[in-house]
């Protein structure tokens, strides 16, 4: 009995998908791929915001693993070893040492006449870097926006962050310091009591705040200027090989004892938490939006299917009369909601994976402090998808239900 339900439930479907207006069918599809995508899109936008920017700093700043000075020292200890089993590492694709000290950046310094006048100046992390090798690992050079980036043999020039300049940042906010200078200006920094007068070279724009608010040059220039002949490196950038990943090479440089002397960690892990904390209410408030939206659908459906059966009263109380079961006829309804929503759900998985995601993940959405993308794995899609179709079909059978149940006699005479 119930696999006939089934056969007839299915054959009435199908006529009645046949006779209904196209343009109705359409309508209530295009519904349902509006809400998919307002079920994935929204909440893969929020999260990919998030998720941009900690992929701009795993490819600006960190690379796959990042190993730093621990919190309590000024710089990473017993260095050389450090570096010889980074170097030595058979997983290692590239690494790039780094020699990071805070000081600052001063400009119009010339033109003062008098201890009164001031001299235009903002603090900044002064990185001391091998070029070829921070290209190799970083695609920093990607982020310049004004001269070039510095090549082996390059004396007394820097490279800046665009936070650095008045020019680029716009920001009048007391206490915010940035200096009056581009490509070609002379400028000084100071480290402490040194002070060292450069040229600047190129001008780099990034999200990553590490990056747009440093000042790059030879490491052997800002050795020389520190004095540290004793290689006390403060940061290596590594590139793990292609089929690696982050977390074997993180975990073998700690099977050597690199932790000892500095902090060891992938990218994930280098981020700050609070991005973590924003990714995750990010996350739920997308799922929030998507649920009202969810709701929204449920009730067009239940609406449609409702005017659908009431204008249809009569013929549902023939069919019964003619001894056709209920249990046919809203499995009737049920098939016309399940087309309705696997439609809905394929045409947006397409529409999903097949042109947004690629299209914004070349052209990223320009959020103030990430480049944003669309996250939507696709378990979490196909997800998404039985959701749909569930609440669709739930939102179908209740006013079949309702209708069917009427007196057979009342339905027939339209009563």
């Amino acid at each position: 009995m119930f696999l006939q339900d089934l056969k007839i439930g299915w054959y009435l479907a199908i006529r009645q998908l046949r006779r209904t207006n196209p343009w109705t069918t359409i309508l209530i599809v295009f519904v349902m791929v509006l809400t998919f995508l307002n079920l994935t899109v929204i909440s893969g936008i929020l999260v990919g915001l998030i998720e941009g920017s900690v992929q701009q700093n795993k490819n600006s700043y960190t690379g796959d693993v990042i190993v730093s000075t621990l919190d309590q020292k000024k710089y990473i200890e017993n260095s050389p070893y450090v570096i010889s089993v980074v170097k030595n590492n058979p997983d290692i694709k590239y690494s790039s040492v780094r020699y990071i000290t805070g000081g600052s950046i001063e400009a119009n310094y010339k033109l003062k006449t008098s201890d009164k006048d001031k001299i235009e100046s903002a603090s900044a992390f002064i990185a001391g870097v091998n070029t070829e090798d921070e290209q190799s690992v970083t695609n920093i050079y990607k982020s310049l926006i004004e001269g070039s980036f510095l090549v082996e043999g390059d004396y007394d020039q820097v490279v800046v962050g665009s936070d650095l300049l008045k020019k680029y940042t716009r920001i009048e906010v007391p206490g915010f310091e940035a200096i009056d200078a581009g490509v070609g200006s002379l400028v000084r920094i100071r480290i402490g009591d040194l002070t060292r007068e450069v040229v600047i070279k190129g001008i780099i724009k990034s999200k990553v705040d590490e990056i747009s608010r440093r000042v790059f040059l030879p490491e052997n220039q800002l050795r020389a200027m520190l004095g540290r002949d004793d290689y006390g490196i403060n940061e290596i950038s590594i590139k793990v090989k292609d089929g690696v990943t982050a977390e074997a090479v993180r975990d073998s440089l700690i099977a050597s004892n690199v932790n000892n002397f500095a902090k060891v960690q992938t990218f994930e892990e280098a981020i700050p938490k609070f991005l973590d904390q924003i990714k995750l209410t990010f996350a739920l408030l997308g799922n929030i939006i998507s649920l009202i939206g969810l709701v929204v659908a449920s009730i067009t459906v239940f609406i449609v299917i409702f005017i659908n059966a009431i204008t249809r009263k009569k013929f549902i109380g023939i069919l019964k009369a003619i001894g056709i079961r209920g249990r046919a006829i809203e499995w009737s309804y049920i098939f016309q909601s399940f087309f309705y929503a696997v439609a809905g759900s394929m045409i947006g998985l397409m529409v999903l994976y097949g042109v947004a995601q690629p299209f914004v993940a070349a052209h990223p959405i320009d959020f103030p402090f990430s480049d944003g993308i669309i996250v939507a794995p696709f378990d979490e899609s196909f997800f998404k998808v039985l959701l749909l179709i569930v609440a669709t079909i739930l939102a179908g059978y209740i006013p079949a239900r309702m209708i069917v149940r009427k007196n057979t006699l009342d339905s027939v005479l339209g009563r």
